[in-house]
């Protein structure tokens, strides 16, 4: 058996797009189906390609109506990456717009959510680093 993706449904494939590469990860194939009308963008983070997030987007209804809007289950729980830098990893992040939801006030973990509330946890790749500020003192921002 091998692990191959996980799949979450957008709303705004350009959106959600630019928070998967403010957290790092890169195109890695793209698919469009016009008779199903959808397109599927495969991320992998450099050097990972095995561990792909599916990112699917259907197009919206012919006929001009609303396109499909999705919620987020808590059944589905959480993506979560390894990065080199934790602090590094949520500055930039921050600089792009995203919320911090969990900050990494421990050096080791923090929470954010793409565009559509996917929640992505991030955990500092080998030994924890020391509490810093500003995310040692930061308060948690709405729900991860």
């Amino acid at each position: 058996m091998k692990y191959l993706h996980t799949m979450i449904r957008v709303s705004d494939i350009a959106a959600t797009l630019r928070f998967f590469e403010l957290l790092g990860l890169e195109e890695a194939r793209r698919a469009d189906s016009e008779k199903g009308r959808f397109t599927l963008v495969f991320l992998a983070a450099p050097g990972d390609e095995d561990a792909q997030v599916e990112l699917t987007y259907n197009w919206p209804a012919e006929d001009g109506g609303a396109p499909e809007q999705y919620g987020g289950g808590r059944n589905f729980g959480h993506l979560a990456y390894a990065v080199d830098d934790i602090y590094e990893s949520c500055r930039r992040l921050s600089d792009g717009g995203v919320t911090i939801n969990r900050p990494p006030r421990d050096g080791h973990m923090a929470f954010v959510r793409s565009p559509d509330g996917i929640s992505v946890e991030l955990l500092q790749k080998g030994e924890r680093k020391e509490p810093a500020e500003p995310w040692a003192s930061m308060e948690n921002v709405g729900t991860w």
